[in-house]
């Protein structure tokens, strides 16, 4: 015993215990998660696609836009199959279905990532001030939300593109003000919760104004469900796109745009059926995927799911 004793260095100091943030933890969570990691990894390969679309312009050859009459087109003037000049076949103007799904989804992730950026930003600020202002600012934009949420989206998009004409700059704008209002309200719920909390009293108490105590000690506290939302809002916008886009209120031809391929091939769905597969199956991959990835990211920022 007294041998054992003598093992011990009584003046060893003992290890440091490192603690690990909220966000530490809900990456931690995130990268266990089998289905949001592959879910990712189908992201970034969507990504790098848009990006690299112009080399699959290079490698086969065929420039988004052009119509190959002569070789794209059977003699009764239908579009041509799969094949070892066309991947993904062509379609009614014997354009490359392959090079405009991957020109298209530049325009989805563009029209999703600012339009997705314009409505957190607004709606985080807007439910900022409501929730911790309140009474008549809160009244008033919580009107403001209440009427946002109750116009029929579709029918003042439709009358906005008739006057403006289609462009990509009007649907993101179009969607952007018509999403704000949903994160407004689920920020303004959770200010309410934080605004009576010890930490704004004290900063209250040490002189801090509104704005820094809004910005600085409550935003923060908040940012968990707004980063769910928006991996979740992300996909309804791609969504959102390409169904103005099928309705023809998206970006005007040529330009490749998945839900306007969609629409185009309404007519050739029994004697093209590539046609409307590719460019709906990259339409249901994309959004799958970051649906996938959200509710993911959802169950990270949970802290109930932390059972340790």
């Amino acid at each position: 015993m007294t041998a054992a004793l003598e093992l011990v260095d009584v003046t060893a100091e003992p290890a440091a215990i490192q603690g690990r943030s909220p966000l530490a933890l809900a990456l931690r969570r995130l990268r266990r998660d089998k289905i949001a990691m592959i879910s990712l990894a189908v992201i970034i390969l969507i990504v790098l696609m848009a990006v690299f679309a112009p080399v699959f312009a290079a490698i086969t050859g065929h420039p988004p836009n052009e119509q190959y009459r002569d070789i794209g087109l059977t003699p009764e003037g239908l579009p041509r199959g799969p094949n070892g000049t066309f991947w993904f076949g062509t379609d009614d103007l014997g354009r490359d279905i392959l090079v405009r799904i991957a020109y298209g989804a530049r325009v989805s992730l563009l029209v999703g990532v600012f339009a997705t950026a314009i409505t957190v930003v607004v709606g985080v600020v807007l439910g900022l001030a409501a929730g911790f202002l309140g009474g008549i600012t809160d009244t008033i934009l919580t009107r403001l939300i209440d009427v946002v949420l109750s116009v029929p989206f579709l029918l003042v998009a439709i009358a906005l593109v008739s006057i403006t004409g289609p462009s990509l700059s009007v649907t993101v704008l179009v969607i952007g003000f018509f999403s704000w209002a949903s994160v407004a309200r689920i920020v303004r719920g959770q200010v309410l919760s934080l605004r009576e909390r010890e930490f704004v009293e004290a900063a209250r108490s040490l002189g801090a104004s509104d704005g820094r105590i809004m910005f600085v000690d409550v935003l923060p506290n908040v940012l968990a469900p707004v980063i769910v939302y928006t991996t979740l809002l992300v996909p309804v916008v791609i969504v959102t796109q390409a169904t103005l886009s099928f309705l023809g209120l998206g970006l005007p031809p040529p330009t490749a745009d998945w839900g306007g391929m969609i629409n185009s091939s309404q007519n050739y769905y029994t004697t093209a059926w590539w046609f409307i597969l590719f460019p709906g199956l990259a339409l249901l991959i994309t959004t799958l995927a970051f649906n996938l990835f959200g509710d993911g990211v959802r169950d990270a920022f949970d802290p109930r799911a932390d059972r340790s």
